[in-house]
């Protein structure tokens, strides 16, 4: 280790902490953690953590520390290429490689093949709809008896709202994604678990999402349609995390403006996940801001969301 003008003093009674004093005589305590922040994270840094240790001790994004804009340029970019290479989730909307929902019904034998045939030939003729839908309107069936039958079809638990606060689960992701994919962050059990409720599908890249930015296992399933309408309506009311979005020409502008961000808000955490066709970062902005469920906020203060699409060509 280069010698900085700093020497170990002491660690007893600590708690794993070191201290050091400087060459002036002032003595200043250190955490592993800490440590690990001031070294700059950047595989292209030139000058290392040695120089500004001491008066920069943000932003930090992903675990990492830059020493400088252009090293937190150099993280952000990298994220932005991983990101970038996974899958867009796609497969989330369609049913392509499932047995139809009518089918899977009549197989349960929860409705006739009378019912199901009324039910094709109506949405035959309407040129729109889905098969639920006319089931219900045509063959009386409740939205319940639909959503059994769509969670047999997707291999997944059929959830409810019970224990639904619109309060904090309004803090889980920005509200864009809430309405536009139709799913609702229901509740968090011991935790360590966060149940996500969707209408008629899954959405992997929602789901995982989710599971990077909070820490915490997401389980999907089914809610019925009014239940998870009332639900999305009640967390839409509730304040959310400050949230902007923003279309951006390419990914290099993009890494731009998430690192302006970075140093602008001089975050103690960041993260930057995709979902779908956007970009989501999210900043904790001070100490405090996370509360006891993994990576969840406390509240909406001292939090912010990004949120960045890529112009299509």
């Amino acid at each position: 280790m280069p010698d900085l003008g700093l020497s170990r003093r002491s660690t007893d009674g600590l708690l794993g902490r070191d201290i050091y004093s400087s060459a002036n005589g002032a003595v200043e305590r250190i955490s592993f953690e800490d440590k690990a922040r001031r070294s700059c994270g950047s595989l292209v840094c030139e000058g290392g953590w040695v120089r500004p240790w001491r008066n920069r001790r943000r932003p930090v994004f992903e675990g990492q520390w830059g020493c400088s804009g252009r090293c937190v340029l150099e993280l952000v970019r990298a994220a932005v290429r991983r990101e970038s290479g996974k899958a867009s989730g796609q497969e989330s909307g369609t049913h392509r490689h499932r047995v139809p929902l009518g089918l899977v019904m009549l197989a349960q034998g929860w409705i006739t093949n009378p019912q199901l045939q009324a039910a094709l030939q109506a949405q035959r003729a309407s040129g729109s709809g889905r098969i639920g839908d006319w089931l219900m309107s045509e063959c009386g069936l409740e939205p319940e008896q639909v959503t059994r039958g769509l969670s047999v079809q997707w291999s997944c638990p059929v959830l409810s709202v019970e224990g639904f606060s619109a309060r904090d689960m309004a803090l889980v992701m920005p509200r864009q994604f809430v309405e536009e994919f139709r799913l609702v962050p229901l509740r968090v059990a011991g935790q360590r678990m966060l149940y996500l409720g969707c209408e008629d599908r899954l959405n992997a890249s929602v789901a995982y999402a989710v599971e990077q930015m909070s820490g915490l296992k997401v389980e999907s399933g089914l809610v019925d349609a009014p239940s998870l309408s009332g639900a999305r309506d009640k967390l839409l009311a509730a304040e959310g995390v400050e949230y902007t979005s923003e279309v951006v020409p390419d990914e290099d502008t993009m890494a731009a403006r998430v690192t302006a961000a970075l140093e602008q808000r001089q975050p103690i955490a960041a993260r930057l996940v995709r979902v779908h066709q956007y970009y989501w970062l999210r900043m904790w902005l001070e100490s405090g801001t996370k509360g006891s469920a993994g990576s969840l906020p406390r509240s909406t203060e001292d939090m912010q969301d990004l949120v960045f699409a890529l112009e299509r060509s």
